[in-house]
């Protein structure tokens, strides 16, 4: 009786896991929000208080001008040194797009052209395969590259997605926030991602 009830809890158990499984593969085959070309910005947007640009106490070990972003707490913070930080208020990637690492920023770019990778055109076919920079751009006014991803930390045309998590990796702030930060940070900044809350 016992072996029984052993077998069947088992059986439960990885009955779930491959639920867990398959609802994460299902999450991947998601279309991605907020990529939708075309779209003007809709400038109105207030930005919660928490997700607007401001200076914050802030300490950490690493150098002015690094820049430290925060997935869970929806933060990115560029490092000014004696405790403080500005810290702005980002989109990061959704639940199975979500990462973590060291990279610099290999290159910028004002109006960035977009280029969908092979894997959103995968989940979502409709998707332009280019399209030349400008306000209905999903990449926004501006964009650094991150490393030899494909990821990015870039404008949007979605500003009512900052302090959520829908993108498919990359880091999102609205137009005004990423051109101050890309006029202060240069080729080079080291990029720091974490999943757990910078402070």
């Amino acid at each position: 009786m016992k072996k029984f009830r052993h077998l069947i809890w088992m059986l439960i158990a990885a009955g779930g896991l491959v639920l867990s499984a398959s609802q994460s593969q299902a999450q991947m085959r998601q279309p991605d929000v907020g990529d939708q070309p075309g779209l003007l910005p809709d400038e109105s947007v207030e930005l919660d208080p928490q997700f607007r640009k401001t200076a914050v106490l802030y300490r950490t070990n690493e150098p002015p001008g690094t820049i430290i972003i925060s997935t869970q707490d929806r933060h990115l913070y560029l490092v000014q040194g004696n405790g403080r930080a500005l810290r702005y208020g980002i989109g990061v990637g959704r639940e199975g797009f979500q990462w973590q690492g060291l990279v610099n920023i290999t290159r910028k770019a004002e109006w960035p052209d977009w280029t969908p990778p092979p894997e959103m055109i995968a989940r979502q076919p409709y998707l332009p395969r280019f399209m030349a920079g400008g306000p209905g751009n999903p990449l926004g006014a501006r964009a650094m590259y991150l490393g030899t991803t494909v990821y990015r930390i870039h404008g949007t045309n979605r500003p009512d997605t900052i302090g959520t998590a829908v993108s498919s990796g990359c880091f999102r702030l609205v137009n005004a926030d990423v051109a101050d930060l890309y006029e202060r940070v240069p080729v080079g900044t080291k990029v720091i991602i974490r999943q757990k809350p910078a402070l």
